[in-house]
């Protein structure tokens, strides 16, 4: 017969805390001391840490592995999307598209605003997209280009992509994550969107100040001005540049509208780019596949533009994907062996007022974000967990939902060793290694992702926006969020029953 996993009983809070805190040593350890900025197999010793830990309570390997390779089934979607996106950046660079958004954009935007224009059009897309890897593996690069043409550093530009690009991922009602919360905690989509309006919108305004202060480039430099010369002189005469070359952005603006589900509309994207790149860039169906598949490479000269240009494909994903793996499984064992449950459950407990659960609500998809290293987990965990807190305290289930949105969704990109981090790493070049870590600066400068939070925050200390629940209305009374079974930039939203992480006990 069967042993229910939950017939073990809670560990201890120190038992709980002791393979976190000894993983997150370890990350330190090979990032501060040795400046190597490869989490892999830290997060795999604290997976074996975790696992030791959860043997010596009585739990066998087949039941941890299961809740490890649980949560990479979870993921399996994102990781599909990853390859996907990789297919697809490899083969826009080669059609021409990003070249285009390139070429174009140093012509049309103002340097002296192009931060503050980079967030905005990140947010249009991805608002419109509902996908914030999406919006980052198009747009997103094509504006790196153009701010590594102005000498702005990389680490501003993609600050400002990522605060734009993960703004949809937190307002779009196309996006997994702005369903997925409303859904744990049995709330409307468009109220809990409505919700996230007083700090999204403050937010996102005192980052555009920042932004359009910080400013962007002066053209008075005649080294900047040739640099931009040669590198579109460079770009149009490497590839035919145009409006054909648009279609495959078009295509996927166009079937984000018509709520196509993103793999397969990123995929329908690629072939388009492949069949653009033969008839326009005089490529052959052969090297179609093979910059799908190991990226682009092109030798123009000037190694600015080859080194923006020669990226994609799958095997650019990979770095990635086996990060993420490391990560899943480790929060898998984590989650399995009740140690994310029994730091949850003590938060609660402790959680007397409103300002505390708040607060200990934002906070805590943070901390499930850094140790789990998945976002589904970050939000579905403590939505599920908090539920009852906040029933009993008579305060609206939407302050929850407006929480656990912004501790996962927005910080998951702030994270290296998160899918987001890992993805906007890889994605938009930012090279880290050999003891610089410069690239990392992206982190504080993408405003609107820990703004928000922030304010979230301060709200709660002070009472504002800080909802009652409706004493008319039972808990759930309202209509809740259907979960769709559509794949988003991240993965699927599982339904609710299946979910690992609404799940406290199951069978090995």
């Amino acid at each position: 017969m069967k042993r229910e996993s939950n017939a073990i009983a809670l560990p201890s809070l120190g038992m709980a805390l002791l393979p976190i805190v000894l993983t997150i040593g370890l990350l330190a350890i090979q990032l501060f001391y040795y400046d190597d900025f490869t989490p892999h197999i830290p997060l795999a010793l604290g997976a074996a840490i975790a696992a030791i830990f959860g043997w010596s309570r009585g739990y066998r390997w087949k039941e941890m592995e299961a809740g490890g390779f649980k949560l990479l089934h979870v993921a399996m979607p994102a990781v599909a999307t990853l390859i996907v996106v990789g297919m697809l950046i490899g083969v826009l660079i080669a059609s021409g598209t990003v070249p285009t958004l390139i070429y174009y954009g140093l012509e049309l935007l103002s340097p002296q605003w192009f931060l503050a224009a980079t967030m905005l059009m990140c947010s249009v897309v991805s608002l419109v997209v509902g996908s914030s890897w999406t919006t980052v593996g198009t747009v997103g690069l094509a504006l790196m280009g153009i701010g590594t043409a102005l000498e702005i550093p990389v680490y501003w530009t993609a600050g400002a992509i990522v605060s734009g690009a993960f703004f949809g991922d937190k307002m779009s009602p196309l996006s997994d994550t702005t369903n997925l919360s409303p859904a744990v905690t049995e709330t409307n989509i468009f109220d809990h969107i409505k919700n996230m309006l007083p700090t999204t919108v403050p937010a996102m305004l005192i980052a555009l100040v920042i932004y359009a202060w910080a400013g962007g480039a002066e053209l008075s430099s005649a080294g900047t001005l040739a640099r931009i010369v040669n590198i579109r002189e460079g770009l149009d005469n490497a590839f035919q540049l145009g409006f054909w070359q648009l279609l495959p952005l078009l295509l996927i603006l166009s079937l984000a509208f018509l709520k196509v589900a993103p793999i397969p509309a990123l995929f329908t994207a690629t072939c388009l780019g492949g069949i653009i790149a033969m008839l326009t860039q005089g490529v052959s169906f052969h090297d179609v596949l093979t910059f799908a598949h190991s990226g682009f490479t092109i030798d123009t000269g000037m190694g600015p533009l080859d080194s923006l240009l020669n990226r994609g494909g799958v095997t650019s994903m990979t770095w990635v994907v086996t990060l993420i793996i490391f990560a899943l499984v480790f929060g898998g064992i984590l989650e399995k062996t009740r140690c994310l449950e029994k730091v949850v459950t003590t938060i609660t407990e402790k959680a007397r007022s409103f300002r505390a659960l708040q607060t200990s609500a934002v906070l805590t998809p943070i901390f499930v974000n850094a140790i789990a290293g998945d976002v589904y987990l970050s939000i579905a965990l403590p939505g599920r967990m908090y539920v009852s807190a906040y029933d009993r305290m008579g305060y609206s289930r939407l302050n929850l939902s407006r929480a656990i949105e912004e501790g996962g969704t927005l910080v998951s990109p702030l994270i290296p060793w998160n899918v987001g981090g890992a993805f906007v790493i890889t994605t938009l070049g930012l090279t880290i290694g050999d003891g610089d870590l410069s690239a990392l600066l992206y982190i504080p400068l993408a405003f609107a992702c820990w703004l928000s939070p922030l304010l979230s925050i301060i709200y709660a200390q002070f009472g504002l926006f800080s909802y009652k629940a409706d004493p008319e209305k039972r808990p759930n009374s309202d209509q809740p969020a259907r979960l769709s079974s559509q794949v988003d930039d991240e993965g699927p939203i599982p339904p609710r029953d299946e979910n690992i992480a609404l799940e406290n006990s199951g069978t090995s």
